[in-house]
């Protein structure tokens, strides 16, 4: 079992800032790729920002610009600091981490999500 725990969003106005932080743990024998994803209210979850093992990154082009992915693989964590933000980023924000357990089985978790709202 892979456990995520998401920590980080709130209520900010349009222009400010929020950083989110997300730590797996648990059988972890390697984490290949982690990110966020994010749901508005309506509509599909989508990417955001995804990072590999190797620090290579794919984002949303809503979000490029703005947010930055980072990683600390020692830790297995991972970091969204999202700037100018506005009132379209307001979704609920899911971490997901995909790699290989201890028993060599592959995983794909996610996060119990946390609501990142702006206001205009």
């Amino acid at each position: 079992q892979v456990q995520l725990v998401e920590s980080g969003g709130g209520l900010v106005q349009a222009g400010g800032s929020l950083r989110l932080s997300c730590a797996a743990s648990g059988s972890i024998f390697r984490i290949n790729a982690m990110g966020w994803y994010r749901q508005a209210p309506g509509k599909q979850r989508e990417l955001v920002v995804v990072i590999s093992s190797g620090g290579i990154t794919t984002q949303a082009n809503s979000v490029k610009g703005r947010f930055t992915i980072s990683r600390d693989n020692a830790k297995n964590t991972v970091y969204l600091q999202m700037n100018s933000l506005k009132p379209e980023d307001t979704a609920v924000y899911y971490c997901n981490a995909a790699g290989v357990d201890d028993s060599k089985r592959q995983f794909d978790s996610w996060g119990q999500g946390t609501q990142v709202t702006v206001s205009s």
